[in-house]
C-alpha cells in the first residue's frame, strides 16, 4: 500500500487480490458493436493472482454477453462503498477474456464456489487473466 497525498492509498497487488475474493459482484467493461458496454456479473478469482490468476465469470451459453467477450480485451472492477464515511476502496483488473473450451478445465470450474444471481443455464465460463491489477483506496482515518 502507497499512500498518495493524505487521503488515497494505492492499493499493492496482494492486497488487490484479497479485495477481488471478497466482493460477490463486479463489473465487466467491454465493446458491444463498437460502444462501451458494463455488465455486473458475479465471480471468483481464480489461481494464484502473481502466477495464472483471473477473474472467471460464468454465463450462459451462446449468449450476446458471451460472444462479446470472447478475445476481447476488457475491464473488471468490483469496489465497496459507505458513504455516510466517505470510504471505500476499488480494484480493477484489465486482461484478455477468453471462453473456457476445454472440457476438463470446464468441469474443474464448474465445482468453483461461483453461482449465478441469474435465472437459467448458465454453463460457460470466461477467463480473465490479471495483466493488470490496480487498486486504491480511501481510508477511514483521513
Amino acid at each position: 500500500m502507497e499512500p498518495v497525498g493524505e487521503d488515497l492509498e494505492i492499493l499493492g497487488r496482494e492486497e488487490c487480490a484479497a479485495l477481488l475474493r471478497s466482493a460477490p459482484v463486479g463489473r465487466v467493461v467491454y465493446t458491444d458493436q463498437a460502444l462501451p458496454a458494463i455488465q455486473p456479473v458475479t465471480f471468483v478469482l481464480d489461481g494464484d493472482p502473481d502466477g495464472d490468476g483471473a477473474v472467471i465469470i460464468r454465463t450462459a451459453p451462446g449468449s450476446k454477453f458471451d460472444a462479446a467477450l470472447r478475445g476481447a480485451i476488457v475491464a473488471f472492477e468490483v469496489d465497496a462503498f459507505d458513504s455516510a464515511a466517505r470510504t471505500g476502496w476499488s480494484v480493477t483488473v484489465i486482461g484478455q477474456a477468453r471462453a473456457v473450451t476445454n472440457p476438463a478445465e470446464i468441469e474443474r470450474m464448474a465445482r468453483l464456489p461461483l453461482r449465478p444471481w441469474a435465472p437459467g443455464a448458465r454453463n460457460n465460463f470466461i477467463r480473465v487473466p490479471l495483466w493488470r491489477v490496480s487498486g486504491r483506496r480511501i481510508a477511514p482515518d483521513r
